[in-house]
């Protein structure tokens, strides 16, 4: 059903009970060392958070001679961007309790000290075509925080990225996962990434929290859906809101009736591009560089995790 560079993914099924998972077997004879310590990164981040509602249960480990298995929970409901663009009649409301429950998963994630790290649209899968249960599904970039700011490594996904993993030597822990949570909260209620643009541009964007509420799509948004996202959005990372936290935000905390009757199904026409822009342009979407190897794409450097 896909694959990777390393990968690639199956539907496999339990022949006693029936039941369909999927399976991404990895290649291991042809990953680089650093490469096989993000493996192990990624299945031992995947045991700490699996029993999490809001994230991508993981069933079994197992090992051949050249290969690992990892047994995982069957999406077959597409992730959040195609989910919000086939909707007929999309709300603020709508929009919330995908955030809710993005929240919880990523609080669950920091409190096992956990940092994904690539946090982005299309690593949130949805459970089947026919509900609204979103779960975070890549552990790929994962690691857990062993102290305040133990994290070293240049990673995460461009325009979703938190700026301070931009830094020259970043020193960081799971609070950017909250900036790239920020970003997806905005486009599923604007329709459109809050920083735009490439290579420079972008990252500058990035640094320095340059992003605008336009009027046109945001004009109708309530406040306290802005509110939120600014503190999000918050280039210090010591000054933003912890998961925790913005599960108690007053936004977070709405119910239908204030929320139910405020339609964006206008603002997520764009959102089809965005994703076809996504599919031709593959390689712009993929991790902005390799997880614990030395090396320079684009003017960064990254440098090993302690």
């Amino acid at each position: 059903v896909g694959h990777g560079t390393f990968s690639v993914v199956h539907e496999v099924k339990m022949k006693r009970t029936k039941e369909v998972y999927v399976a991404k077997r990895i290649f291991r004879k042809d990953l680089h060392p650093s490469d096989a310590i993000a493996l192990q990164d990624e299945i031992e981040a995947l045991q700490q958070v699996t029993n999490c509602e809001h994230i991508v249960k993981l069933f079994d480990v197992f090992d051949e001679p050249d290969s690992t298995f990892l047994v995982l929970e069957s999406m077959k409901g597409g992730d959040l961007i195609d989910r919000i663009v086939k909707k007929q009649h999309y709300t603020e409301y709508d929009a919330k309790e995908v955030s809710r429950k993005l929240l919880m998963g990523v609080a669950y994630c920091h409190k096992k000290k956990i940092a994904n790290r690539d946090l982005k649209p299309e690593s949130v899968l949805l459970k089947a075509h026919s509900d609204t249960d979103v779960k975070i599904s890549d552990f790929g970039y994962a690691k857990r925080v062993t102290f305040p700011n133990s994290l070293k490594t240049q990673c995460g996904t461009e325009g979703y990225v938190a700026p301070e993993i931009l830094e020259h030597r970043p020193a960081y822990d799971v609070s950017c996962d909250m900036w790239s949570l920020g970003v997806i909260i905005y486009i599923v209620l604007g329709g459109y990434r809050p920083f735009r643009g490439e290579g420079e541009d972008i990252q500058r964007q990035t640094r320095y929290g340059e992003y605008k509420f336009h009027k046109r799509y945001w004009g109708h948004v309530s406040d306290d859906a802005k509110k939120l996202i600014t503190s999000m959005l918050t280039v210090d990372p010591e000054r933003r809101i912890t998961a925790e936290d913005a599960l108690q935000d007053r936004w977070i905390q709405a119910d239908e009736v204030s929320l139910g009757g405020v339609e964006l199904s206008d603002n997520m026409k764009d959102l089809m591009n965005l994703r076809n822009a996504k599919r031709k342009i593959k390689a712009a979407t993929t991790a902005i560089i390799a997880t614990k190897k030395l090396q320079i794409i684009g003017g960064f450097h990254a440098y090993q995790d302690s």
